[in-house]
């Protein structure tokens, strides 16, 4: 295929994903509305059951919304709203009296609920702070909003007509069945939320879905399991001690939150640790201007496209921020900080001296070890240390795409141009230099990376 053949094969699959991306989260935020609109207006024609309850709902919901948190792989959280959510989808019996609220009064104070925690986003900025977006134009809330509100709503629909058909009086309240079923109808909610939490990931980010779930999955056993465990809590406490449950049992969940809000600040000091050893390079002029970032970037869309999920991504990420870290140990800078031409032996000795460094600044063991082996032969063991990790092959073939690419332009070569040239070189070294399956997503994905 010629180059612009190819050219326009690439844009058209990158106009064709972004559409698929948008056309995802449109449909889930078109089925939030539709379905916080039709409870709304059930409410309003029949009037509110347990208008002191529902209040009490809303209100902790409201504040849990207002006191969101960041998650690893920049997923937001509001988990005493989520956990207040879910207990209200759960509530059976309060103080020992049937309620009678149903599905789509759950659902109604969940979005009101939701909407008061959006209110002090509205307020007017002080000034020397720094501009924030309002909640409905920020699209990781209208995500987490769709589907607490789509979650809720199918919890609520599991358990609601079961507990007011007197299906669930056979259970005694008191009984571990009754444990049980909610325990059942609980996990499949979180099943529900970290399905369509996946679905919204992989059409944002590229990820493949199979990895976007499994990465949900496993963040139900972090703070997601607390989500669970303090709905369910409240519903069933709710049961003998009435509201007073409420901030009794959130309390301990409100405490878990700050703790995450803590490991959120050692996180932020250690990407400002690698934002630094990244800059080190073109500050001591050794790499040219942006040259890892656009490494990272391009390794980011390779790592995406062969299936890795959050962790390894920042894993990865890391380590093709600070891959060339060893050139500060020459006494002489590679010409345009290209080491991918420079020969094996000499790409190693830099890529183990770099691993060196970066093992001393308290980054996680895998990105040392990644840097370290990412000028091994891809084709066999180097030095009986076992199989090259996929990450430190994605990284010498992105960091191989932009010196080849920054060579290209050096000698006039446009864009488009260079990169089939890049790629063509690439391929040349297919399966001995460079490992075949990541050349092979870099045609994919077209070598994507900030320029």
């Amino acid at each position: 295929m010629t180059g612009p053949g190819r050219a326009a094969l690439v844009l058209g699959r990158t106009v064709r994903s972004r559409a698929a991306r948008g056309s995802t989260a449109r449909a889930m935020h078109a089925a939030a509305a539709a379905l916080v609109l039709l409870a709304l207006g059930a409410v309003a024609v029949r009037g509110v059951a347990e208008v002191r309850v529902a209040l009490a709902f809303t209100a902790l919901i409201a504040l849990g919304e207002c006191v969101r948190i960041t998650l690893p792989g920049d997923r937001e959280q509001a988990p005493i709203g989520a956990a207040g959510a879910l207990a209200y989808a759960l509530l059976g019996p309060l103080r020992g009296l049937p309620t009678a609220h149903g599905i789509l009064q759950v659902v109604a104070v969940t979005g009101i609920g939701l909407l008061l925690g959006w209110l002090p986003g509205l307020a007017p900025r002080r000034p020397g702070r720094p501009y924030r977006r309002p909640p409905w134009a920020d699209p990781a809330r209208r995500e987490s909003a769709a589907r607490r509100l789509l979650s809720v709503g199918f919890a609520a629909a599991v358990f609601q007509p079961l507990y007011n058909g007197g299906l669930v009086d056979r259970f005694s309240p008191e009984g571990p069945a009754y444990g049980a079923f909610l325990t059942t109808v609980a996990a499949l909610a979180a099943l529900c939320d970290a399905t369509l939490a996946a679905l919204l990931r992989a059409s944002a980010t590229g990820l493949r879905f199979p990895a976007a779930l499994e990465d949900e999955l496993r963040s139900l056993f972090g703070i997601g399991s607390a989500i669970v465990a303090t709905g369910m809590l409240v519903s069933l406490a709710a049961g003998e001690v009435g509201l007073w449950a409420l901030p009794l049992f959130c309390t301990p969940l409100l405490l878990a939150q700050i703790s995450f809000r803590r490991a959120a600040a050692v996180r932020a000091t250690t990407g400002q640790t690698i934002a630094s050893l990244a800059r080190a390079t073109e500050v001591a002029g050794y790499t040219p201007h942006g040259h890892a970032r656009r490494v990272a970037d391009t390794a980011c869309a390779l790592g995406r496209e062969l299936g890795l999920g959050t962790r390894e991504l920042a894993l990865l990420e890391y380590a093709a921020l600070m891959h060339d870290v060893g050139q500060l140990s020459l006494v002489e800078p590679v010409p345009n900080g290209a080491t991918a031409l420079l020969s094996c032996a000499e790409q190693q000795r830099i890529a183990r001296l770099g691993s060196e460094v970066i093992s001393r600044t308290g980054v996680p063991r895998q990105v040392a070890e990644q840097v370290a082996r990412l000028a091994d032969p891809c084709s066999g063991p180097a030095g009986g240390e076992g199989p090259v990790p996929l990450a430190a092959r994605i990284i010498r073939v992105a960091n191989a795409h932009d010196d080849l690419l920054t060579a290209a332009r050096g000698r006039g070569l446009g864009e488009a141009v260079g990169r089939l040239e890049a790629l063509e070189v690439l391929r040349l070294g297919r399966g001995r230099v460079y490992d075949a399956r990541v050349v092979d997503a870099l045609a994919r994905v077209g070598g994507q990376g900030r320029d």
